[in-house]
């Protein structure tokens, strides 16, 4: 059961297949940063500020480029998620974890795609102890995280940068002032009022808009559009 003989498991074989002949190879030779899933925000050793984020759609997006050829490094949150097949993990918790990993990998990237629901604020101090419960209003003081998106793309050489932008108002509004301040190459905007798109479902809804381009695409699955991202990024 164990050791060099041991017969692989049946999805991992299935993955093998794929990303050996399954593919085009159109990323052979790229290297892609991809961050996904949710961070999570300690408040005391009980409690924690996190998201709904499942990492489903950056986990898509690290497949498909496994499989296109790329050598992918996956940056990613607690998810419950199967992590891909032939894909470097780094798994981590908070916003600064996945900033320091981000930071140590992004030199070498050609792409980077960052689909992560990061935390905006974190609590300023975190309790040694459970925060009893008390009588009265409780406050708890927090503090900017860094932005991992906007650090990374003002230092960015020749790395195609993409960027995620969930809304639920003035989506291309807001996300085109986002792609400008942070100097993006592309977003991936999402409505989360669009009924099959956002977090834990397995579909998405997604606008791909560039600095010359808006592109609508229709209610797909997640693999879907991870692959009409990726194909996008390829004609760039």
């Amino acid at each position: 059961d164990t050791g060099k003989g041991k017969m692989p498991e049946p999805e991992v074989l299935y993955s093998y297949i794929l990303k050996t002949i399954g593919c085009e190879k159109d990323l052979l030779g790229k290297k892609v940063l991809i961050t996904a899933g949710p961070t999570l925000e300690k408040i005391d050793p009980v409690r924690f500020i996190s998201n709904h984020s499942t990492g489903k759609m950056g986990y898509a997006i690290a497949e498909n480029a496994m499989l296109r050829g790329a050598e992918v490094t996956l940056v990613t949150g607690r998810t419950s998620i199967k992590k891909p097949d032939f894909v470097k993990i780094i798994d981590v918790l908070s916003a600064q974890d996945m900033f320091e990993a981000v930071d140590e990998n992004f030199d070498q990237q050609d792409i980077v795609i960052m689909s992560a629901a990061v935390a905006d604020y974190r609590p300023k101090t975190v309790a040694t102890e459970k925060i009893k419960k008390k009588d009265g209003e409780e406050s708890i003081q927090l503090e900017r995280t860094t932005d991992i998106l906007g650090t990374m793309s003002k230092r960015k050489k020749n790395q195609f940068v993409c960027g995620f932008s969930m809304e639920t108002e003035n989506m291309l509004e807001n996300s085109k002032a986002k792609l400008e301040k942070k100097n993006l190459d592309m977003i991936c905007a999402n409505n989360l009022k669009v009924k099959g798109a956002g977090f834990g479902t397995d579909t998405n809804v997604v606008t791909l808009i560039t600095k010359d381009n808006v592109v609508e695409l229709p209610l797909e699955s997640k693999a879907e559009v991870a692959a009409q991202i990726l194909d996008t990024i390829v004609k760039k």
